[in-house]
């Protein structure tokens, strides 16, 4: 857990990242984050029961209901610490390869059963400040138009 080449390795191979709590409200970190991650060439899913798009993407209820042929590489956690849980079961059920918890989250028994199960954890950690840190390239794919797009809630707001 928290292994910075386990961590490089993930954010240098990754293609798409779920950001499981993502909002469509600028001003929170769930957004600026996925904003930052789109516009350094990651394909993002945002994962939010209460939006149908956010950021220009399509927006799933559930990490669950993302559909199968959608790869996902990395898991980004933006939820308190007692709802990582089952957000943890889902990313084990798809065999996600790295699950992290952004600054703040922090639950050991789901990262114990996510290191069990083969995937790569990053507890109490801010994929941004790592990706900056580590001195993570932009990758050439998904750059461009996207960002600054209104989202929609499910109820067409």
């Amino acid at each position: 857990m928290n292994d910075p080449d386990g961590i490089r390795a993930a954010l240098e191979s990754a293609a798409t990242v779920a950001v499981v709590g993502c909002s469509p409200n600028p001003r929170r970190p769930s957004n600026e984050i996925a904003r930052f991650l789109k516009e350094a060439g990651y394909r993002i899913v945002p994962v939010n029961p209460h939006h149908v798009e956010i950021l220009g993407e399509r927006c799933y209820p559930s990490l669950a209901e993302v559909p199968e042929d959608v790869r996902i590489d990395v898991v980004d956690v933006f939820r308190r610490s007692e709802h990582v849980a089952p957000v943890a079961r889902e990313a084990i059920a798809r065999g996600v390869p790295f699950f992290f918890m952004q600054l703040g989250v922090e639950d050991p028994s789901a990262a114990r059963r996510l290191e069990e199960a083969g995937i790569g954890v990053a507890m109490d950690r801010c994929i941004l400040v790592e990706h900056r840190r580590l001195g993570i390239r932009p990758k050439s794919r998904n750059v461009g138009p996207g960002a600054g797009v209104p989202s929609l809630s499910r109820k067409g707001t």
